[in-house]
């Protein structure tokens, strides 16, 4: 998930990509405005991790939802991945007191 600002976003993307599964990472859901902001609000109440890259949204919006992203942006999401898995490890392990 990417959101193009910190307040009320403008434009939001959301990803999927599962491991074994997907070939690429895929466009899950993406919008202006007021569905960025659900999009948003969803993805929190979720607790799915937001990444706010504004560049790398204004990227992915002209994807086509259920699409995978263009194999130019491969190296841009998978820093954004890395990230966020990274950042679930280290709230995993908070979680279970193993730090």
């Amino acid at each position: 998930m990417a959101e193009g600002r910190r307040s009320r976003p403008k434009m939001a993307v959301a990803l999927r990509y599962e491991q074994g599964v997907d070939e690429a990472p895929r466009v899950m859901a993406s919008g202006r405005g007021y569905v960025a902001e659900r999009i948003v609000e969803v993805a929190r109440e979720h607790r799915v991790p937001v990444v706010e890259d504004a560049a790398l949204v204004a990227a992915l919006i002209s994807v086509d939802v259920g699409s995978p992203i263009p194999p130019h942006l491969y190296e841009a999401v998978a820093q954004v991945l890395a990230f966020v898995y990274s950042s679930g490890r280290s709230y995993e392990r908070e979680r279970s007191g193993a730090g």
